[in-house]
């Protein structure tokens, strides 16, 4: 008799325990997957990148890629362009 007693009081307390770790990997899971989806909202627009021209930060998806130079308009572009080829 002495013996289930004490049987059954550690399975009430490992079960228990489990219990309060399930929750707390629950709760865990659940900030980690909140963290990521504002992450995810604040990386919308894309990597940021640098124009070459006047060094102004702006997302890929707004900058123009030419001769793996990154540009924030067709006009600093070509003055880039044009300014290369007159030292070169």
């Amino acid at each position: 008799m002495n013996l289930l007693l004490i049987r059954l009081i550690i399975f009430a307390v490992l079960f228990f325990a489990g219990l309060k770790l399930y929750r707390m990997y629950r709760e865990w899971k659940l900030e980690r997957e909140e963290l990521l989806e504002k992450d995810d909202i604040r990386d919308e627009g894309g990597h940021m990148v640098r124009c070459t021209y006047c060094n102004v930060h702006l997302p890929e998806s707004d900058a123009l890629r030419e001769r793996g130079e990154w540009f924030c308009s067709s006009a600093h572009r070509d003055k880039y362009l044009e300014e290369r080829k007159t030292q070169d």
